[in-house]
């Protein structure tokens, strides 16, 4: 028997990793992608205000639901790519989808029917919008770019690694080189986008500074698909998902059932000879899982030693591996009150920018206000090896672990930055619209009011401290997730992050619309009105602080409770301090 397996085992074919060679179509394409959907989706929020003539109000909550769509669709994306497509086909097929997205996006620049007409007055009322067909055009586009970014996201970069051989150095090296490169390809291409990309949109043309992106995506879409004859393809394995269903199932079947004094040694605990997953010991922790485990005289067990009905006895194993997943899942809760004040980073400070002085010295030139959040990037990429380099080993010297200090702990300081982050841009709006009631203003927005003499860098603190936030809370988390998920799941680990982002969006656009309505017709009037000067957005600010501040005292709580995977280490072990996820998300 062992012979035959021996001569079945030399038959099979070997994967041919290409690893580097791979790299340019794969880099290549990342970058052109990369490249095409930020330059498309950073600059938005002005394209539907002053090309869509959408209000402040309804472009902020239709951005808001188009972020979160696209995050929330990762989870389906992953789903279909581990269960029936596989990541080559997802990607090639999501890649053609944003192109199309992007082609119709920039259609409705370019044509002129398919926008309203330019409102070029002072009276907001007297503004057309867009008709039924234009919104469905616009739609579409948007739909096209949901389902590109469902299988984008979750299978590049596992796409990518799948390329080099993780059973060599060579190939553990490659695949550190190959995360390396796709955080520099993020940061270049937030940097084009921020700057050149939106600078084109906003004060050459819209038809050209949204066609660049298009162009770039269809390069990005040739790249990838000419290096199909070198890709490695893994073949997908089905969904994790259904086993997580199995064990809930066995539990909720013998839930009258009593567990063992010692479960550890007479629980089911079958583990298949190619799994993957790292050997989980029992826990304690949703004790009534593992009676899914209980053998019971009815149960059969093939020759290979499973479960003959995995739907009425799970393994050990299995039941722990379903634990882990659920242990995550109120810190991955507390990421979503987190991500609303990276939210405000990007859609309110765009409307503060608008109504701030943006002249750089007496150059006479406007930053466009779409491009101060370069600076929360600028922060990003400055705080990552400073803190690689500089203060980890000094923590570890403090602390003497490892790391320098928990993966819980990092993402905690992030939180307690976001707080700090929101007073601050509270107390900066304050002094914005305080200058334009008071002191001479530097101009005057058609459709929104007075421009205050307070210069637009003053929004530049906030952008940084966020920045670092991230760097701390999400790269945290994206580790947190990587490492506590089993490793069949990693694919569902980013979408599960990605999710995260997605309910926050959600959230925001629900808390801009309650504050909307709610503030309409109190002594302070309008939080949130078209004209900030006649609002108190400084009061929003304080509020998200104060939500943020509740969900770190909720963290707290979390991470106490919390008990990480206790396992032994996967002999690929990659420093996630790279992977930075892709900001414009949020």
């Amino acid at each position: 028997m062992e012979n035959n397996e021996k001569v079945v085992a030399t038959d099979e074919p070997k994967t041919k990793h290409r690893g580097i060679k791979a790299m340019p179509f794969v880099i290549g394409n990342e970058t052109f992608e990369k490249l095409g959907t930020i330059g498309t989706s950073t600059n938005l929020l002005v394209y539907l205000t002053t090309v869509f003539n959408m209000k402040s109000i309804t472009a902020t909550t239709f951005v808001n639901v188009f972020n979160g769509s696209t995050n929330f669709a990762t989870l389906i994306g992953a789903f279909l790519c581990d269960t029936y497509f596989g990541r080559y086909t997802t990607l090639g097929f999501a890649s053609i989808s944003s192109f199309l997205g992007m082609l119709v996006i920039t259609l409705t620049a370019a044509v002129q029917k398919m926008h309203p007409p330019h409102c070029g007055t002072t009276d907001t009322g007297t503004c057309i919008g867009p008709t039924a067909g234009q919104m469905a055009f616009l739609l579409s586009g948007f739909g096209l770019l949901v389902i590109g970014a469902a299988g984008i996201r979750p299978c590049n970069l596992a796409f990518g690694a799948d390329q080099f051989n993780p059973e060599t150095e060579s190939g553990k090296r490659g695949i550190s080189s190959f995360f390396n490169w796709y955080y520099f390809t993020y940061t270049f291409a937030m940097m084009v986008s921020l700057t050149v990309i939106v600078y084109v949109q906003s004060d050459v043309s819209w038809s050209l500074g949204l066609a660049i992106p298009t162009l770039l995506m269809l390069l990005s879409c040739a790249l990838f698909f000419m290096g199909t004859r070198i890709y490695v393809k893994v073949k997908p394995e089905g969904s994790p998902l259904k086993n997580v269903a199995q064990v809930i199932v066995a539990a909720v079947k013998k839930r009258r059932l009593e567990l063992p004094g010692q479960p550890w040694l007479s629980l089911f605990n079958h583990i298949p000879a190619n799994s993957i997953n790292s050997k989980l010991p029992h826990t304690d922790q949703f004790r009534f899982l593992s009676k899914g485990a209980i053998l019971t005289p009815e149960v059969q067990i093939n020759s290979d030693g499973s479960a003959a009905n995995p739907w009425r006895l799970s393994s050990m194993q299995k039941v722990e591996e379903v634990k882990c997943v659920i242990r995550v899942i109120p810190i991955w809760a507390a990421g979503i009150i987190y991500y609303v004040a990276l939210v405000q980073q990007s859609t309110y400070v765009v409307f503060q920018a608008l109504q701030s002085d943006r002249r750089l010295g007496s150059t006479g030139f406007k930053v466009p206000a779409a491009s101060y959040t370069v600076f929360t990037m600028l922060s990003l990429t400055i705080w990552i090896p400073i803190y690689d380099q500089i203060i980890v080993p000094l923590l570890r010297r403090l602390t003497g672990k490892e790391v320098g200090i928990t993966l819980l702990q990092k993402m905690g300081i992030g939180m307690v930055l976001a707080v700090i982050t929101m007073i601050l841009s509270a107390l900066v709006e304050e002094r914005r619209r305080t200058l334009a009631l008071t002191k001479a203003t530097v101009g005057i927005d058609a459709r929104r009011g007075a421009i205050s003499s307070l210069s637009g860098m003053w929004l530049v603190p906030q952008l940084t401290l966020i920045g670092i936030s991230e760097g701390l809370t999400i790269i945290g988390q994206v580790e947190f997730f990587y490492k506590q998920f089993p490793e069949n799941m990693r694919s569902f680990a980013g979408a599960f992050l990605f999710c995260g982002i997605a309910f926050s969006n959600y959230l925001s656009s629900f808390l801009v619309s309650i504050v909307h309505q709610s503030t309409g017709g109190t002594a302070t009037g309008n939080w949130l009105p078209e004209d900030l000067n006649k609002g108190r957005l400084d009061y929003f600010y304080y509020l998200v602080a104060a939500l943020g501040m509740v969900n770190l005292l909720y963290f707290l709580a979390c991470a106490k409770w919390y008990k990480y995977k206790d396992s032994e280490e996967s002999p690929l072990e990659v420093s996630l301090e790279k992977m930075q996820p892709q900001k414009p998300l949020v």
